[in-house]
């Protein structure tokens, strides 16, 4: 009797490994965009929108070095996962640019949305947003027909409308930015926005779970 036991408590902890391996390394879903090392330990996910001023003072001041530190070094595989939050006028078509851009070009128009953000919010208010998406994107060879093409697709927009569903329903995202490290989010202290030097605890702590 006593070594039935054992064995059935060896063979659970054995099928409890896989799991485990799982939940510590998320899986990356076929419509992510992704940079980075698709085998690296750590998976660091962002929700964010191209109209949040928050994210783009992330993605202007820390994502560099961040990119040099892990991405570069094929340390951690980055996800970024679009959200939208207002004015929908800036995030829903400069997020379906980038997608239209394609995989090559996508964190390069991500890149430009957010270094020109500023400009879009000139005044207090949003103007030129389109006229500053077509100068982006003819930088990167879209022209003006095949931007306006990009906008108005209505199947990548119902597609973007699934990926947003899945944000809100799936990931309970509720703001932007939302950062999760191998699944676990990363909550900074109050009043205090994500910088490397929260990235990197979380990373560590994620090494530290494997």
């Amino acid at each position: 009797m006593r070594t039935l036991l054992r064995l059935l408590v060896g063979l659970t902890a054995l099928m409890l490994l896989p799991a485990a391996s799982m939940a510590a390394r998320p899986a990356v879903r076929a419509d992510d965009m992704t940079l980075g090392n698709a085998k690296a330990k750590v998976v660091v996910v962002e929700y964010a929108s191209l109209s949040c001023p928050h994210c783009a003072k992330f993605h202007n001041d820390v994502f560099p070095a961040f990119r040099k530190k892990y991405i570069d070094t094929g340390k951690v595989q980055f996800v970024y996962r679009e959200y939208i939050t207002g004015p929908a006028e800036i995030a829903v078509p400069a997020t379906m640019l980038a997608r239209c851009a394609g995989k090559d070009r996508y964190f390069q128009v991500i890149s430009r949305v957010f270094a020109t953000q500023d400009e879009m919010y000139r005044g207090g208010t949003v103007r030129g947003v389109h006229e500053i998406l077509r100068r982006e994107a003819a930088a990167l060879g879209i022209d003006a027909a095949a931007y306006e093409a990009c906008i108005s697709d209505e199947a990548a927009f119902e597609a973007l409308k699934v990926r947003l569903t899945r944000a809100d329903e799936v990931d309970k995202v509720t703001g932007t930015p939302t950062f999760d490290v191998n699944g676990v989010r990363v909550e900074p202290p109050l009043g205090k926005e994500i910088d490397l030097a929260i990235l990197d605890a979380a990373i560590a702590a994620a090494l530290k779970r494997k």
